[in-house]
């Protein structure tokens, strides 16, 4: 049995085209393979010639002819059907593979025999042979796959794993890749990433490589395979047509009944707002209240000593029964702050707000918290945006000891790169400024630490509960407006600076590798 099996549905391929991509496979530095290679019925005769003459050159080619045109699902199942690896690699007959490409692969494989689907990063190649738009993909983020195919080539998996969820599905042509790694993701033991470039996905005219609206049959295909998908693992979400081509809103029903802690550390200040005074914490409670229909809640609210009566009892007043007043009179952390809120927190579910806050999205506490009764989900966080309605957070972005905010004053339709700010989708972590997650988990992993007073808790936090397994997602479409730096000036401490440095090193972030 060969490690891998090649697998190629062709289709009236130019001759010149074909020579390069079974070049490609021919001189793969790693030897135990074989091609598959299935003739979809083409009508244009030097492709038979073709597929002869790569036949002839090496035993390790198989060509099957098919009867009549049946499309790519079919030839790709025809091909499915012949081959002997233990693992299955696509390959589009006009593509190329690196080198390295199986040889790399192989080595990933031997490390875990539980692997049983691999992707690596790709980048397209022009007609004239120049390399661009390298994708680099991060580690496996199943938020992320339902999406958009961000999987994508080189795509490998076990064939015996492939055959058992019956191979590629004709109502899903178009999108039959997507279809396949989500049905294959749902039942494999393990998935690893390869943070290397090697596929090129040659442009052609009329190809998905140059722009998917070539191709838009594909964008219903795929929102089929998120749908069903969906339905397949029982969760209880919507899957529609995304703001761009090939991306899916991916919307899971708000969780209005469970009950959740909220968190609001506060000094009880006041700023202008939309050219209007406001108290920041009594806009945001109103905005909560305005919202949100969640049936069992309640506000912890850490005041400072100090923090205007005025304001307290204005909170009564809005929440009644549903406040829990915690007075700090320390000289300000915000990490102790948040603790001391959790430690008088009743409920399992937490949010932790700032005060400086709007809720825009109606049911913004359920959309938050949904995701947390998927045992895999740690945390939660929101598409923050600034006063002028740019974007003031997209998830956490750790290069190498540096901490940023991802596409920190971007214009909010700035789809980010490789559409990244349109759908839901892991991240290393979230801002504190809105933040949920179990009190469970919260204090499994020590809360925030006080160590970091004003800057890096939110970091120190979230690499806390990532260490432990858990996922991190970034919710898309659920919106808060931050009017930061009105309520505290932020300062970042050089010793908070170098201690989150020590603590957690220098390492790439997994998910923007």
């Amino acid at each position: 049995m060969p490690r891998f099996s090649v697998i190629t549905p062709v289709y009236n391929v130019p001759a010149r085209v074909f020579r390069d991509t079974a070049r490609s496979v021919l001189n793969q530095s790693f030897s135990d393979w074989e091609w598959v290679l299935v003739d979809d019925a083409s009508p244009q005769n030097h492709v038979r010639a073709s597929l002869r003459k790569v036949a002839n050159s090496d035993p390790r080619v198989k060509v099957i002819t098919a009867e009549q045109n049946g499309g790519i699902v079919s030839a790709t199942n025809i091909a499915i059907e012949h081959a002997a690896g233990e693992f299955i690699a696509l390959l589009d007959h006009d593509d190329l593979l690196d080198p390295h490409a199986l040889e790399s692969v192989h080595n990933v494989l031997s490390e875990d025999e539980s692997i049983d689907m691999v992707y690596t990063d790709e980048d397209k190649l022009s007609p004239l042979g120049r390399h661009y738009d390298r994708v680099r993909k991060p580690i496996w983020s199943p938020e992320k796959l339902r999406g958009q195919m961000y999987v994508g080539h080189l795509g490998v998996y076990r064939a015996d794993l492939v055959r058992a969820v019956g191979g590629f599905r004709k109502e899903c042509e178009g999108s039959q890749d997507h279809d396949l790694a989500l049905r294959v993701s749902e039942q494999a033991r393990s998935i690893r990433h390869i943070p290397e470039v090697l596929y090129h996905w040659r442009v052609v005219p009329g190809s998905t490589a140059a722009t998917v609206e070539n191709k838009p049959y594909t964008w219903k295909a795929g929102l089929k395979a998120v749908e069903d998908h969906l339905e397949r693992i029982g969760l209880d979400a919507t899957a529609s047509f995304g703001p761009h081509p090939s991306h899916y809103t991916v919307n899971r029903r708000p969780d209005l009944s469970t009950p959740v802690s909220i968190i609001i550390p506060t000094r009880g200040s006041s700023g202008m707002v939309d050219a209007s005074p406001r108290t920041f914490i009594l806009a945001l409670v109103q905005s909560l209240l305005r919202t949100n229909t969640h049936q069992q809640f309640e506000l912890v609210v850490v005041y400072d000593t100090g923090t205007p009566d005025a304001v307290l009892q204005s909170l009564q007043r809005l929440a009644g029964d549903s406040l829990l007043l915690v007075e700090y009179s320390k000289p300000f952390n915000f990490s102790e702050k948040c603790n001391l809120g959790a430690l008088h927190a009743t409920h399992e579910t937490l949010l932790f707000l700032n005060d400086d806050m709007e809720c825009i999205t109606e049911e913004a506490i359920g959309q938050l918290i949904a995701p947390l009764n998927e045992p895999e989900v740690g945390a939660t966080g929101a598409r923050l945006l600034f006063e002028d309605g740019t974007v003031q957070h997209g998830g956490h972005k750790h290069d190498m000891g540096e901490y940023t905010l991802n596409y920190y004053g971007a214009p909010n339709n700035f789809p980010g790169e490789f559409g990244a700010m349109l759908i839901n989708r892991e991240v290393s972590g979230v801002t504190g400024a809105c933040i949920a997650l179990r009190k469970s988990l919260f204090t499994r992993v020590g809360g925030f630490s006080e160590l970091f007073p004003n800057s890096y808790n939110d970091v120190d936090l979230c690499n806390k509960i990532t260490s432990t397994g858990s996922r991190i997602l970034w919710l898309a479409n659920t919106v808060l407006r931050h009017f930061e730096s009105k309520s505290r000036t932020p300062v970042v401490d050089p010793g908070d600076y170098l201690r989150i440095q020590e603590r957690w090193g220098a390492a790439r972030d997994p998910y923007y590798a």
